[in-house]
């Protein structure tokens, strides 16, 4: 949005309309002592021209997946995005409307979101969805948020590793709660079954799984919602959407609450973020889920209509007995996701889903011949996996970026996990492309 600056004549005229004599005026009741003293140090002036060619400058200077091979992923994936998406969040009705806090004037809205909220349902097998989240790491907060009103425990589970961005904001805003959080992991990263099974007890608000893990690899579900279910705990499933093409849904193995980053739903990178959160739970937790639900109803003429059923808005009315303090939703991605989940469809989706693992597990399989390289998690896994490199991975990356590869993510950057190259192979890497990210990494051994 350009950005048109006030003459002298502009600004007096609206102190007059104000009521005061001057900016300072306006001001005064912000303590002294908080007032900036020192001057900005701005550039000259530049006219509205100037300032577009200078941006896009430094834009030029940004690395992307757009100008370059991506192999990052750690939560972030670069997938297709049919040209439908960006359209139609484009159109002006969508991209600058407010959040519907009145939403029955907005029936297209409320259409967007029921939709959305039943192709969630059957893409997880989970009775219920709401309208989205902020991002996958604040939906899995609200997840446990949810299992400490429902249980009035405060003992969280970490089975397996999940992602740690993830663990820094659930402990960030659960801490009001006091919630506890510990970790069971096996050397291999993936969840330690018997100690997770020595320490649930009685005291258990819900176990959390990631699915695949924060690694790429499968965790074992089935065993881990039997030993979470052998007490009243919840148990808490973060997925990736797209693996569930092909992954068992965990509505299927008996999930509690699902969550989940929507990015990979017809979203671009964006140089992370914004995104989308996923949240689905059985309908005995309707009361307690946060954000929004819509509903279809008729109007008094018979016609279908949409309505809010379901928002929570409860810290205007119980204030600290609400449940969450979540009142919004990322209704343009929402939209985004909708869109790209009905173009997709179901046969679309598998589609997806199959183009990469099948990719992943050919660039896998090469990399594993180079000398000097190994697959580090010798795990089943669905589109990502960890390699162990001769050099250090910062050298690669690196190096990548020179020539126009964006290698992996180097996981050294995190804390409490392992150290390597995580490569994430999408539907939209040929042959070509992964052939020469191994002649590459070749180089280095």
């Amino acid at each position: 949005m350009p950005f048109v600056p006030n003459a002298e004549a502009d600004n007096k005229f609206m102190l007059e309309k104000i009521g005061v004599n001057s900016f300072d005026n306006l001001i005064e009741a912000i303590p002294n002592e908080l007032r900036l003293k020192r001057d900005l140090d701005l550039p000259r002036q530049l006219s509205e021209f100037e300032v577009s060619k200078l941006l896009k400058q430094y834009a030029n200077k940004n690395l992307s997946a757009e100008s370059h091979i991506c192999f990052m992923g750690g939560g972030a994936y670069d997938r297709f995005i049919p040209s439908i998406v960006l359209d139609t969040i484009g159109r002006a009705e969508f991209r600058t409307a407010y959040t519907p806090y009145q939403a029955e004037v907005s029936q297209g809205t409320l259409q967007a979101m029921y939709e959305f909220q039943s192709m969630i349902c059957e893409l997880t097998q989970m009775d219920v969805s709401n309208a989205s989240m902020y991002d996958g790491a604040s939906a899995l907060a609200e997840a446990a948020l949810l299992a400490n009103a429902q249980t009035k425990k405060k003992d969280i589970l970490i089975a397996g590793t999940i992602h740690p961005n993830y663990m820094s904001v659930i402990e960030s805003i659960c801490k009001g709660r006091q919630l506890k959080f510990r970790t069971f992991i096996s050397e291999d990263g993936t969840c330690n079954l018997d100690a997770l099974k020595n320490s649930i007890d009685s005291d258990t608000a819900a176990v959390i799984v990631q699915q695949p893990n924060f690694y790429g690899n499968m965790e074992d579900v089935h065993e881990i919602e039997a030993i979470t279910h052998s007490t009243k705990a919840l148990f808490i499933v973060s997925i990736d959407p797209i693996s569930l093409g092909i992954m068992e849904a965990p509505g299927n193995y008996n999930a509690d609450i699902v969550i989940g980053e929507g990015q990979s739903l017809g979203i671009p990178l964006s140089f992370g973020g914004p995104y989308l959160g996923l949240f689905a739970c059985k309908k005995k937790f309707i009361r307690k889920i946060p954000g929004r639900i819509t509903g279809m109803t008729v109007d008094e003429e018979g016609k279908d209509g949409f309505v809010l059923t379901l928002q929570t808005r409860e810290q205007q009315i119980k204030r600290e007995k609400a449940t969450s303090n979540i009142c919004t939703n990322q209704g343009l991605f929402m939209l985004a996701a909708t869109v790209y989940m009905e173009t997709m469809g179901r046969k679309g989706l598998i589609n997806v889903a199959e183009n990469s693992f099948h990719n992943a597990h050919y660039l896998a399989s090469e990399i594993n011949k180079l000398d000097a390289y190994s697959i580090a998690i010798d795990k089943e896994f669905f589109a990502e996996f960890l390699v162990e490199t001769p050099v250090p991975v910062r050298d690669i990356i690196d190096a990548g970026q020179k020539i126009g590869l964006l290698a992996g993510v180097d996981i050294s950057q995190f804390s409490g996990v392992k150290s390597g190259l995580l490569i994430a192979v999408t539907e939209k890497r040929n042959k070509e492309e992964m052939d020469s990210l191994v002649s590459f990494l070749k180089s280095f051994s």
